[in-house]
C-alpha cells in the first residue's frame, strides 16, 4: 500500500516537479500547475458517496479528459472514483491504499503530462 511519502517520491522523481501544500494538504506541481494532490473528502462529498465513501487517504489527479476519467471509474470503481464536485473537470479521485506501485506511478506520470508544458514534455516525453 503506498503512502504519501511514495507519492512524493514518485512525482518527486518527474522533471520540474516540486511539492508545496494548500490547506494543509500536500500537492505536487510541474513548475506553476498542479497534477496531483491530497484531496480529503468533505462532509459533502462523503454524504453524496454514502458507503461507497472511503476512509482511507484520496489522492486527486489530472487526467487527459473526462472519458478517461469515466474509463478509469469503470475498469477499477473500487480505487477510481468521482464526486459532482468534479463534473466537467478531467480530475479523478483515488483510493490511494488500494493503488499499486505501477498505478500510481502510470496516474502521476500522465497527470504530469496533462500539467506540464509543452516545452518540457519536448524534452521528456512521457514513457509510452
Amino acid at each position: 500500500m503506498p503512502t504519501w511519502d511514495d507519492v512524493a517520491r514518485i512525482c518527486l522523481g518527474l522533471p520540474a516537479t516540486t511539492e508545496g501544500s494548500t490547506r494543509g494538504w500536500r500537492q505536487w506541481l510541474v513548475r506553476t500547475k498542479g497534477f496531483v494532490w491530497e484531496r480529503p473528502l468533505g462532509k459533502k462529498d462523503t454524504a453524496e458517496l454514502g458507503e461507497a465513501a472511503p476512509t482511507g487517504p484520496v489522492v486527486a489527479a489530472y487526467v487527459p479528459d473526462e472519458g478517461a476519467k469515466l474509463a478509469l471509474i469503470a475498469a477499477e470503481p473500487d480505487v477510481y472514483f468521482t464526486t459532482s464536485h468534479f463534473d466537467g473537470y478531467p480530475i479523478v479521485l483515488c483510493r490511494l491504499d488500494e493503488l499499486d506501485e505501477r498505478a500510481l506511478v502510470e496516474l502521476a506520470t500522465e497527470a504530469w503530462a496533462c500539467r506540464a508544458p509543452r516545452s518540457l514534455l519536448a524534452e521528456h516525453p512521457p514513457p509510452v
